[in-house]
């Protein structure tokens, strides 16, 4: 395998994935079914379902606003990705773009946040898990929830990338016809007043009442992009599907377009929906707001059908944290940046070690919900925000990037290009950059800046000891007008690096 010594492989890689066992491969077994769920169902997750409260408790009917501008940039995260994605389709993903177009030590910085961002991101996913259950079993330990949902997470990844997309095609399925039949719901409730509402209960004049449609100014909006932003979280993992696609040049563009539509539909509309059947000043965060739309046509089981809603979406996206963890470091152990224990996969093609690391890793959320019960989740899903921008912001810098090499060289960029090519990318690494600035502001998430600053100061530590100065193979480019997918599934680690060390 590349990486693993012999000069010969450098000097002819294509060879080297010729004759590599199939074991070392990832299969490309999702079908354009499966990632078309997985794109419509990764951005409905924790931070829709259990923190949408926090932020409209901090902007009021205004987050509305600050859902469409966060989401806006996000399209444009997205674009840039699926245009490197679809030039260069690969399991490494962005890791390995930001290796390729700004240098070694970003690909390494990008990579590892992006593991750790999977990795608490999952923690927080695991310990809503814990709650949700803790609704029906109120008896029964926490722990004990987030014990079985990690060891059942754990058998599903460890089986082929077919299964995990057949889960995660089913988990989307339930969360769309759900977030639907809200929004369908909460209509209902508004035009023809279902539920029997008192005066003034239900209708548009709540998103204008209650001291205004902005009541803690334009403040109050800024410092919710801190939460905002966190349920946005998760969408990025439709580059990493790239890799194991059937058909990655048409289906990523396809999944990729569709974010403008989830975000208006799942937030947008559907918090609107909410805040036009509640006043805002009485979502408290001690119920979630969707089980009012339940109630308010009269289910008398709503919290019962809202829990299992949540429990689904929880476990889609602990399934997806792990898939996407896992797949990033097999690409980075492939460039030479992680461990190379972590490139062997079974014969289904799952990189099985990197799948046990992070449930491994995830065991440690079993130990943090019996110390910190009470004050993981918030935490948790600050680092999770610093991290996703980090991210976002490495992604955007290797357009950039990839977009001038190109310009440089001559070349064509790929069919599918990001919009408002160059001004609106350079409004959207701005953004990034205050979002990161607005964690450090608000008191309640300023730890987890601190926490992230020492993170990149560690991985800093770590690059100059243990990577640093090491001969690593570079991803290959494939040219623009080719069918855009590698040789037997792979491309990783088929050229030398030696220019960006």
């Amino acid at each position: 395998m590349v990486c693993q010594g012999p000069s010969a492989s450098v000097r002819n890689p294509r060879s080297v994935v010729r004759t590599s066992q199939p074991a070392q491969s990832l299969k490309r077994g999702l079908s354009t079914r499966h990632i078309r769920f997985i794109a419509l169902g990764s951005a409905i997750g924790t931070g829709l379902f259990y923190g949408s409260a926090g932020a409209i408790q901090m902007a009021g009917p205004a987050v509305l606003l600050a859902y469409i501008v966060g989401g806006a940039v996000v399209f444009m995260v997205m674009r840039a990705l699926g245009e490197m994605a679809v030039r260069n389709p690969i399991a490494g993903s962005f890791g390995s773009y930001a290796t390729r177009y700004v240098g070694r030590f970003a690909g390494f910085v990008t990579g590892w946040t992006y593991t750790f961002e999977m990795f608490v991101v999952a923690l927080a996913d695991v310990t809503a898990f814990g709650v949700y259950m803790g609704f029906w079993f109120p008896n029964v330990e926490r722990w004990i929830w987030i014990l079985a949902v990690v060891f059942f997470i754990a058998a599903v990844n460890l089986l082929s990338v077919k299964v995990f997309g057949e889960l995660e095609f089913w988990f989307s399925l339930i969360k769309v016809v759900a977030i639907i039949a809200m929004i369908a719901g909460g209509i209902a409730v508004i035009v023809f007043g279902l539920g029997n509402q008192s005066e003034g209960a239900a209708g548009i004049s709540n998103l204008f009442s209650h001291d205004g449609f902005m009541p803690h100014g334009v403040m109050g909006v800024l410092m919710c992009f801190t939460i905002v932003m966190f349920a946005f979280g998760g969408t990025e993992v439709i580059g990493i599907t790239a890799g194991e696609a059937k058909n990655p040049r048409k289906v990523i563009p396809e999944a990729i377009n569709s974010v403008p539509v989830r975000i208006l539909l799942f937030y947008v509309l559907t918090l609107g929906v909410i805040m036009s059947i509640q006043p805002w000043n009485t979502i408290n965060g001690e119920e979630s707001p969707f089980v009012s739309i339940f109630s308010s046509i009269g289910l008398s089981s709503a919290a019962h059908v809202l829990n299992f809603i949540v429990i689904t979406a929880a476990l889609s996206a602990i399934n997806a944290d792990i898939f996407g963890a896992g797949r990033m470091i097999h690409g980075m152990a492939r460039q030479g940046q992680a461990p190379m224990v972590f490139t062997k996969t079974t014969a289904n093609g799952v990189p099985w070690v990197t799948s046990l690391s992070m449930i491994v890793a995830l065991l440690i959320g079993v130990v943090l919900n019996i110390w910190f019960e009470d004050q993981i989740f918030f935490l948790i899903a600050a680092l999770a925000t610093f991290a996703t921008v980090v991210v976002w912001l490495m992604i955007l810098l290797s357009h950039i990037g990839m977009k001038r090499e190109l310009a440089r060289k001559g070349l064509a960029s790929a069919g599918f290009q990001i919009p408002f090519w160059p001004l609106g990318s350079y409004i959207a690494v701005a953004f990034m950059v205050f979002v990161i600035v607005m964690i450090g502001v608000v008191p309640d998430t300023r730890s987890a800046l601190v926490t992230g600053a020492i993170w990149v100061a560690a991985l800093g530590a770590c690059y100059w000891f243990f990577v640093r100065g090491k001969r690593v193979p570079e991803i290959d480019e494939f040219d623009a007008d080719s069918d855009g997918v590698p040789e037997h599934g792979d491309s990783v680690g088929q050229q030398a690096d030696g220019q960006r060390s």
